[in-house]
């Protein structure tokens, strides 16, 4: 038989399938026929007639997709969805048992008396961010709050315009106006003066240390924190088991270069109120809770307070630092229960577990510090009771805080 031949023998054959399916009830053309591989009775090989690349790439293209493997496909996604969601919820879940056993743990340490929750009427800032007044105190376990002066003054933002933590530092030293003590108008008492008094006044030592900055300062006070030597000391043994990684620095004594000192070690003060002395040498090293106070406490270099309050900062921006690493995260969770059963603050567990995630991210980019005074930038004054206080010029600083808080 000739190619023709074949060829008219295939289009009789074609012609008699399409007449035989639109029979049956299907509307088909040619081409639809052609391209009907399931009902194909007639094959084109048998007559040595291809069909066309073009044609057979157009009719795989146009083929729909089996109904049973999309409803497989979609059937792994929602799987795979369902499994993810149930591991972050699993996590979220150990994430707050954790948290509330640490804090559980904490509040039941028969060694460790915790101050109350104090009176504290504070307020967001106006530019949407939280500022949290840290307070470190010198109250030994023996003490009352109102026997403690507190060495630490600092404001933590968290949360503000530009996504960053800042720590702003008060010299204990300085001079101010303490609302209701004094003569209205006159920078005559220390700040760190504003937390004794209060707390000798029913505990608002706190209070009354945000009413001091906010009428001196025009910074609003949302949270505070007060933790005292010994709670400082547990809550770095237990967020961090191996110590905290800090470069110790000191500034000259005497003028003279050091490689070693000798600070106060409180935490080991002796019955008969000896305070023993532990070496610390320059450099890196790792610190546990007990050196690391020590150290962040010492004030008998040549920068007196001022090199203070600098390894204050120090210490909390390498705490911050430390806790961001991923690797903490989760085992930081029970440590966070921890800090906040051996701190009294108002820091309300809602606002840790929201803004905990945000606070590492905004930690990453870095910690920015402000001290106030500058190291020098002050005068010699004296306060109502004749000691020896720093006299700063506050209509250059109050600007400066205002540029720094983005207030």
């Amino acid at each position: 038989m000739s190619r023709v031949d074949k060829y008219k023998k295939y289009r009789e054959d074609m012609e008699q399938r399409i007449n035989y399916r639109r029979r049956s009830g299907d509307d088909l053309t040619e081409e639809e026929a052609y391209f009907d591989d399931d009902n194909d009775s007639v094959s084109e090989s048998s007559y040595g007639y291809k069909k066309s690349s073009f044609r057979r790439e157009k009719s795989q293209k146009d083929l729909p997709v089996e109904p049973k493997k999309v409803k497989k496909n979609r059937r792994r996604k929602r799987k795979w969805w369902r499994i993810l969601l149930l591991l972050i919820l699993a996590l979220l879940i150990c994430a707050v048992v954790l948290f509330f056993k640490g804090k559980q743990n904490a509040e039941g340490d028969k060694q460790f008396k915790k101050a109350p929750v104090e009176v504290f009427n504070g307020k967001k800032s106006a530019n949407g961010a939280s500022n949290i007044l840290i307070l470190g105190t010198d109250q030994r376990d023996a003490q009352t709050s109102g026997d403690a002066r507190s060495d630490t003054i600092m404001v933590m933002q968290v949360n503000g315009p530009d996504e960053k933590v800042k720590l702003l530092s008060f010299m204990r030293d300085t001079l101010v106006h303490i609302p209701d003590v004094g003569v209205e108008g006159y920078t005559d008492s220390k700040i760190n003066s504003a937390f004794m008094i209060g707390e000798q006044n029913n505990n608002q030592g706190a209070e009354l240390v945000r009413q001091t900055i906010k009428a001196n300062f025009g910074i609003e006070l949302q949270y505070y924190a007060m933790i005292n030597f010994s709670s400082f000391a547990k809550v770095i043994d237990s967020l961090f088991p191996s110590g905290v990684q800090i470069n110790a620095k000191f500034s000259t004594i005497d003028g003279q270069e050091v490689t070693e000192v000798g600070v106060p070690d409180d935490l080991n003060t002796k019955e008969d109120g000896e305070v023993p002395t532990q070496i610390i040498k320059v450099g890196k090293q790792k610190m546990d809770g007990r050196t690391l106070l020590n150290y962040a406490r010492f004030r008998k270099d040549d920068e007196g307070d001022y090199g203070r309050v600098q390894r204050q900062q120090q210490v909390l921006g390498a705490i911050i630092d430390q806790v961001k690493n991923p690797a903490t995260l989760f085992t930081g969770s029970e440590a966070l229960g921890t800090i906040v059963g051996y701190t009294s603050t108002n820091v309300t567990t809602p606002f840790i577990f929201k803004n905990g995630l945000s606070l590492f991210n905004q930690a990453r980019k870095g910690v920015e510090r402000m001290t106030v005074p500058e190291n020098g930038d002050w005068t010699d004054g004296y306060d109502m009771y004749g000691g020896l206080g720093l006299e700063i010029d506050y209509d250059k600083y109050i600007p400066m805080i205002d540029t720094f808080l983005d207030q």
